[in-house]
């Protein structure tokens, strides 16, 4: 469904492919995030940082692979992601939608410290990460896991500490059309796709911190 302007779909997608797989995407959101933290007076990279997962509605293309999310209740793929206090991609992953989130902690610790160097120390979740597996998941990678809870007597909207960091981060995407559902046959290139978002995003916060050092 590309513009008549535009090369074949089968061209554009091939050289797509291409810098999803060379990790061009992930690349650009690193060196972007040093930017902006630098910029406000952070260490260059994050400390902490937040996890939790959504679940996209799966299409034709995905519907195979999809699972079904009872909380939610929607058939899809889920998509567990990790950021910093800022709200920025640091890892993500993606599954079928039944399967927990507690079960993804190694995952997503490993890619962390990957991105990182190491320098994460802690990570907060909501009650879906609770358990001695999770927490000793997160553990072997460094990382003190803290699980935020909700009060026990709670009347409408609650807004809980560091949680609604990465719940921001969720309504970001959501302004992308292309990530509203899962469209994607292979997992591996939905997970490049949120990198692709997330360099977008942060394009222009890296511009406004280099302008304003080149105009002082």
């Amino acid at each position: 469904m590309l513009p008549n302007d535009l090369p074949p779909w089968e061209a554009v997608y091939q050289q797509s492919r291409r810098w999803l797989e060379a990790g061009c995407f992930e690349a650009m959101v690193c060196d972007l995030r040093s930017i902006i933290r630098v910029a406000q007076v952070r260490q260059g990279q994050p400390s902490a940082v937040v996890l939790d997962g959504r679940t996209l509605q799966s299409s034709c293309e995905s519907g195979p692979r999809a699972g079904y999310d009872g909380y939610k209740r929607r058939r899809g793929s889920k998509v567990h992601m990790a950021v910093d206090t800022l709200g920025h991609l640091l890892a993500v992953h993606v599954t079928p939608a039944d399967e927990q989130e507690r079960a993804q902690v190694q995952t997503l610790c490993e890619q962390v410290q990957q991105a990182t160097g190491h320098t994460v120390q802690l990570a907060w979740a909501d009650q879906g990460y609770t358990g001695e597996q999770a927490r000793q998941a997160a553990q072997n990678n460094g990382v003190d896991l803290q699980i935020v809870k909700l009060p026990d007597a709670k009347k409408g909207f609650v807004l809980l500490p560091k949680r609604w960091v990465v719940e921001r981060s969720f309504g970001w995407l959501a302004r992308f059309r292309r990530l509203s559902r899962d469209y994607e046959r292979l997992p591996q290139v939905l997970s490049g796709l949120h990198f692709l978002v997330f360099a977008v995003l942060m394009l222009p916060q890296a511009a406004l911190v280099l302008a304003s050092v080149a105009s002082s």
